[in-house]
């Protein structure tokens, strides 16, 4: 008496099966909580506050070597012209606050920070940001911090109010997602953006999509 064999799945049950595996992992897809997203702002700060001090370095040092004298004594030292620091340091800031995200959105959508978060920021379209797309979020994020800053240099010229209220404004963007119906924050909804936390089987990482392009080409 032959012993049956075991039935093969067929296509169209496996192909269900995928599809309900991929709905399952779907669901995993959220907007990304307040709490997490700052978390990974902390994260990646460390990193941007060491490319700001190299690039603040390097043009200090340039500054003084093209627009100053240089002196052999401390009281001969001088400052910055205003129209150097305004005119070369403010957007060399800006453009390397720009440059990092932008490389990292536009490589796998994560920055570090992101990264270790599995957090995700693309666009209404689910793809990764362009140049244009990140400028603007970047500039959407600063609204905020901005106004903040304001009102706090109107209230008090101090340099630590001033901070203090941009530092709020900044809280602020991130706040607002609890009182919005999507949990969206101020950059998100400005910026037509969205930052998405990502299941682990999702989360492919920075450095996994560079060497997959490369052994893609």
């Amino acid at each position: 008496m032959s012993k049956s064999l075991p039935k093969r799945p067929t296509k169209s049950a496996a192909k269900t099966k995928a599809s309900a595996r991929h709905a399952s992992e779907s669901e995993e897809l959220a907007i990304a909580k307040p709490g997490t997203r700052m978390a990974a702002i902390l994260y990646d700060g460390m990193l941007i506050l060491a490319l700001l001090f190299l690039v603040g370095t390097l043009l200090t040092v340039i500054g003084t070597l093209i627009t100053m004298e240089t002196g052999s004594e401390s009281s001969q030292a001088q400052s910055l012209p205003t129209w150097y620091q305004n005119v070369i340091m403010t957007p060399s800031f800006i453009l390397t606050l720009v440059g990092f995200y932008g490389i990292f959105w536009r490589r796998g959508g994560q920055t570090l920070g992101m990264q270790t978060w599995r957090l995700k920021t693309v666009n209404s379209n689910g793809h990764l940001l362009t140049w244009g797309q990140s400028f603007k979020r970047i500039v959407a994020a600063s609204i905020m911090p901005l106004i903040f800053g304001i009102i706090g240099s109107v209230i008090d010229g101090s340099r630590a109010v001033l901070l203090t209220s941009a530092f709020l404004g900044f809280v602020f963007n991130y706040t607002f997602c609890l009182f919005n119906p999507r949990g969206l924050a101020v950059q998100d909804m400005l910026s037509n953006t969205i930052t998405l936390k990502m299941p682990k089987t999702e989360n492919e990482g920075l450095w996994r999509v560079i060497r997959n392009r490369k052994q893609g080409k």
